[in-house]
Parts: structure tokens; sequence; C-alpha cells
């Protein structure tokens, strides 16, 4: 059963929020999908439209006439770089919003780093704006979950963002082949955004990037002459939603629509994730991802 984001949102301490999280997704799987890069056979599942068919059980096929694929053990332990944007575009919480797009990528990411941990793995963060702010190398130790989340913790969204040259700079520091989440509101220059990510798929990196949302940035159904601050340096622009919100929702989805191509063309995973979201369903996307599954309902 998912946790009201309403209800996990008062829960002060992070790792408390983050455990609840994944017990609300835990709850919810008959076993973990969570498996490393392998090469050694372990078990079937059922084919989803996309798998690679050279992993096609043809025997299994030939007994029961259904498509089977060979699912495998670890033979290396994953190394995942959890990346977050840190920068101060990410402090924004709606009036609707449980909490700010930062909480909630604080909380994804520590629950991730749970999860990645507890099927001993390695988890590494990346805190990032304009540049790499603070890195904490992958381990696979139960005790780098507690340095994960202090240093969550202690993180504030400030600075301007440069998203695109934080995630070169990023790929620039990756030696081993891996999976990098990128946790973000991906509010910058769109064709750096993807510079950036297309330089992670040339090391060799999978990559995620989850962007996260406030209900209030997608509808803009503020009423009234509103002021709105500007963030990361830009101007403060007094207006009324109403005569700017068809142009303003079509901007947005003309970049949405932009941001998922771009991704689809550089071999990224793209999900869009509101803040009003629950979590396990960001943690199932992103999980489920491991497996090769697509999860419906994963991005609105």
């Amino acid at each position: 059963m998912s946790i009201d984001p309403q209800t996990l949102a008062k829960i002060a301490k992070l790792q408390l929020r983050a455990r609840h999280a994944v017990e609300g997704y835990m709850a919810g799987q008959h076993r973990s999908p969570s498996r490393g890069f392998s090469i050694e056979f372990a078990e079937h599942r059922e084919y989803v439209p996309g798998d690679d068919l050279r992993y096609v059980d043809w025997k299994a096929l030939a007994r029961s006439d259904r498509f089977y694929l060979k699912q495998f053990e670890d033979e290396t332990n994953l190394r995942c770089w959890l990346a977050v944007d840190a920068s101060q575009s990410m402090a924004y919480q709606g009036p609707d919003a449980p909490w700010s797009k930062s909480a909630y990528a604080q909380t994804l990411a520590a629950a991730l780093a749970w999860l990645i941990l507890r099927q001993q793995d390695a988890a590494g963060l990346v805190l990032f704006d304009e540049h790499l702010r603070q890195v904490l190398p992958p381990a696979s130790h139960p005790a780098h979950l507690e340095a994960i989340v202090s240093v969550l913790e202690a993180s504030r969204p400030e600075g301007r963002s440069a998203i695109g040259p934080a995630l070169d700079a990023l790929a620039q520091r990756l030696r081993r082949r891996g999976l990098v989440v990128v946790l973000s509101d991906c509010l910058d220059d769109l064709q750096g955004l993807l510079t950036g990510l297309k330089h992670l798929r040339y090391r060799q990196q999978e990559v995620l990037l989850v962007h996260l949302v406030d209900p209030a940035e997608l509808e803009l159904l503020f009423t009234g002459w509103t002021r709105f601050v500007g963030l990361e340096g830009l101007p403060t622009v007094d207006a009324d939603p109403a005569a700017i919100r068809q142009a303003y929702q079509d901007e947005v989805r003309r970049f949405c629509q932009a941001l998922s191509r771009g991704c689809r063309e550089h071999q990224v995973d793209y999900a869009r994730l509101r803040t009003d979201q629950p979590l396990d369903e960001a943690l199932r996307w992103v999980l489920t991802r491991r497996m090769g599954h697509k999860v419906l309902g994963a991005s609105r």
C-alpha cells in the first residue's frame, strides 16, 4: 500500500522517511526485482515487449509456447551513482505540494541507497548545482547508508544550475561501468543537459533521468494577480496567471516532450515524477528498470 505523501512529508528524519518509503515499496513486491550485471543463469521471467531477444529461452518456448527470458545471478556488484540536483530551484514548494522538490529528491535518493545496499551492491552520491558540490564514491558496506543520509540531510538547495557541465564533470570521474540515476527538476538549458547525459552514456553508463516537477509548475493554477519571485538570479515578475496559463502550459509540454525525445535518442531512461506522487511508485520504476521492465504509470 502506498504511503500518502502528505503523511510521509511530516516525518522530520530523512532516514525514517526513507525507511517508510522502502517498506511501502517492499509491501507491494513478492520479491526484489533488482539484479546486477551478470552471466550465471538463475531463473526465468516472462518476455516484455522491448526486451533483448538474445536472452529468450527457445527451449522453454518449444515446451510451453510462451516466451521466457533467462535471468542471471550477479557476477559483479552493481555500482550505482545517485546524482542529486542541489541547486536553488529545487527549493520550490507549491501551495498544494506536500514537500519541496529537494526534500522529495533527498528522500528518494536515500530510499534507493537503502535498497541498493540491501542487495549488497554499491551506492555512491553526488550533489551538484553548476559544479559537483560533494562526492561520496560508491561503497557496499551497510554503514555507507549513514554517510549518504548525513550528506543529504546537511545539504541545502542553493546556487545556480548548470546540469550539463556538472554531469560532464561526473562522467570524467567514472572508470567502471555502472548505473547513474539523475534526480533533478531539469530547469536548465535543454541541449546542455542532453549533452551531459550523452557524455555519461559515452562512458558506458546506464542512465536513468528522474525529472521532478511540482504540480504548480505544471499547471500554474494560481488565481489573481501574482508576484513570481525568480530563483537562481532570475528576475521577479508580476503577472495575471489566467492570462498566461495556456501559453505557459504549452511551453512546459513542449519542453517535457523535447526532453523525453532527447533521452530516447541517447538511450537514457526518462520518467517525470510529480512531488505529490507516492515514493513507492518512483522506487518501482527505477528498480524494475533493472530487470528491463517499463512500469506503466511511473511518469505522468
